[in-house]
């Protein structure tokens, strides 16, 4: 039983706090003037809206790599599965021209990455950006997605990516 509490506004604590919330991790892929672009996102949301079909995310404004995939004129999302537990630290590094360097991925016809062993992969166009303290809120468009109910997604939790249990 907890029997004193200490509100803060603290963003170092807020971020620790918000680290007990599980969320999905995804991956924001596209070919940008013919470089392969990728990036993490835990802050990614599904069902914003069914029709037409919107998912979200969060992304900071300090991201080097968001500004560049927002120029892409299409974004792939690849929601991370239990194959890709081993990379997401790959994916999410500061070097960006090796990040997709030993994985399996495909470049759609409109520019699009997705990542193979994915359970859900979506094509997406920008719908709308909203500016939210440090960070901006985008939504997707989904153009066209598929799924796989086989491989089990990851899940980022208190920090660290973890698999779902059978």
């Amino acid at each position: 039983m907890v029997t004193s509490h200490v509100f803060t506004t603290d963003p170092a604590d807020i971020s620790a706090a918000f680290s007990s919330f599980p969320s999905g991790v995804a991956a924001l892929a596209a070919d940008v003037d013919g470089e392969s672009t990728v990036m993490i996102a835990s802050s990614f949301t599904v069902g914003v809206s069914y029709d037409p079909p919107m998912v979200s995310f969060a992304a900071q404004k300090s991201s080097s790599t968001w500004p560049m995939l927002a120029s892409a004129p299409t974004i792939g999302v690849s929601i991370l599965g239990e194959g890709h537990a081993a990379s997401t630290r790959q994916l999410a590094s500061r070097e960006k021209r090796n990040r997709l360097r030993g994985l399996g991925w495909t470049r759609m016809e409109s520019g699009a990455i997705v990542l193979d062993g994915s359970p859900t992969w979506l094509e997406c166009v920008v719908e709308h950006v909203y500016p939210a303290g440090d960070h901006e809120i985008v939504v997707f468009r989904v153009l066209a997605m598929l799924s796989d109910e086989i491989p089990s997604p990851l899940v980022w939790h208190h920090r660290k990516v973890k698999l779902l249990p059978a």
